[in-house]
């Protein structure tokens, strides 16, 4: 029985210390699971304006992934090697001089400017990585009414019936007021009869109808006519979600960096694929927080980073061996802006020679998300702009005496375009 009851006692304390074992490893792997997001912002910070061009965290790009680094050499060897590895190289540390010799005799740039702390954080950053963001509290879900909201097609449902039941008593209350002696009232459709007997017996009016009639039929043809090959606001969908707004107005890119003929030539030019390469080589992913708007959708990260994997395969270019395949594609792209054939536009004189800006005919493409036609691009368009726009003869000797001729013959003190012979035929059709 002694026995019994000591067996019984050793089994119950082994119980008591496998329960608090397991409550202290679960209270230390959550312990160890905290992170210090302080620390971590301040790391990601340093790694994405001191490392990010030539490093990620989960692949290669210039230099290695340097996710979990911390598992593979030691902090001092880390700090040594951020802050100065040419030094590291010369006091003969087999680890530094291989890695040189594994990329080649590329060396990575010093930043003897950081801290331990600041070298410590960026090492923070690169083992605890991205913060899962959660969705915050009582956040709308799409489609679905916030709170006590009702649906909005509800809110139709019961205006309609209020708008019906108004019209039942209404007509209610007109026929009990008739059943109790009151005179009916033709109603809509007797007056309209009566207005159409009148009509037919006025010659006047039906010759006045006729007029209005064929004059309304006139300017709605007229007009639609006019519109035929006008096609303002005309916004094709493109094979790559190209963004005119973070290209050119987030990241001030000229748009004479990607249509440089534009400068020179007759047409702008479409930018080849070799073009995009020259940034996206070492940009194989947007920014956490980059969001492009379209009309009927939003583009986050995910959806962003697989159109910079467009380009790649495009070029021919792979993002793992950062190298090329030789296996190119063409970017279908679909035009915007187009001019008839008989219509003669040359950029390179409105550009170079007129020093016209882009937005003048093209709109705020540093704000456009897609691009769309913003001008109309129609003759009549052309000509207004040729009779407002006054000649520049700064540093153009060539026209200074035409211009002194025109400038007495118009009575002007500055020339426009148009006097300038911008509205003769020849100038635009040939």
């Amino acid at each position: 029985m002694k026995s019994v009851n000591h067996h019984s006692r050793l089994t119950k304390t082994l119980v008591r210390s496998l329960a608090f074992f397991l409550v202290f490893l679960v209270s230390f792997s959550a312990f160890s699971q905290d992170v210090d997001e302080a620390r971590q912002k301040e790391g990601k910070k340093l790694f994405k304006s001191l490392c990010a061009s030539c490093h990620k965290l989960d692949k290669k790009l210039v230099g290695p992934a340097l996710a979990g680094i911390e598992d593979k050499r030691t902090n001092e060897w880390l700090k040594a090697w951020i802050k100065d590895n040419a030094a590291l190289r010369a006091s003969g540390d087999k680890d530094a001089i291989a890695i040189f010799e594994e990329y080649n005799g590329s060396s990575m740039n010093a930043f003897p400017q950081l801290t331990d702390q600041n070298v410590d954080d960026i090492l923070y950053y690169t083992t605890v990585g991205e913060l899962k963001k959660a969705p915050a509290a009582g956040a709308e879900v799409a489609g679905q009414p916030q709170g006590d909201q009702a649906p909005q097609w509800l809110i139709y449902i019961l205006a309609a019936a209020i708008v019906v039941a108004f019209l039942i008593i209404g007509s209610l209350l007109k026929t009990i007021s008739e059943l109790k002696g009151a005179p009916k009232t033709p109603g809509l459709m007797g007056q309209t009869a009566e207005l159409w007997e009148g009509i037919k017996r006025n010659t006047f009016l039906k010759v006045l109808t006729v007029i209005f009639g064929a004059l309304v039929a006139a300017y709605f043809l007229f007009g639609t006519l006019f519109k035929v090959g006008v096609d303002t606001g005309y916004q094709p969908i493109q094979p790559i979600a190209f963004s005119h707004k973070i290209h050119a107005g987030d990241n001030k890119i000229d748009c004479q960096y990607c249509h440089s003929s534009a400068k020179h030539s007759k047409t702008s030019g479409i930018p080849s694929v070799n073009v995009c390469m020259n940034c996206h080589k070492n940009i194989s992913e947007v920014a956490d927080d980059t969001k492009v708007v379209m009309d009927d959708h939003t583009l986050v990260k995910a959806d962003l980073d697989k159109e910079i994997a467009k380009i790649y395969e495009a070029a021919g270019w792979d993002p793992d061996k950062l190298e090329y395949t030789g296996n190119t594609k063409p970017i279908k792209w679909v035009r915007v802006h187009n001019l008839p054939d008989f219509a003669y536009f040359n950029h390179s004189q409105h550009v170079t020679v007129g020093g016209v800006a882009c937005q003048k005919c093209h709109g705020p493409v540093e704000e456009m998300e897609e691009v769309y036609q913003h001008s109309p691009l129609t003759m009549g368009w052309c000509i207004d702009c040729h009779k407002d726009t006054k000649v520049d003869l700064k540093g153009n000797e060539y026209y200074a005496k035409i211009h002194e001729d025109l400038a007495k013959k118009y009575g002007v003190e500055q020339v426009t375009i148009a006097q300038l012979g911008g509205k003769e035929c020849g100038k635009c059709h040939y």
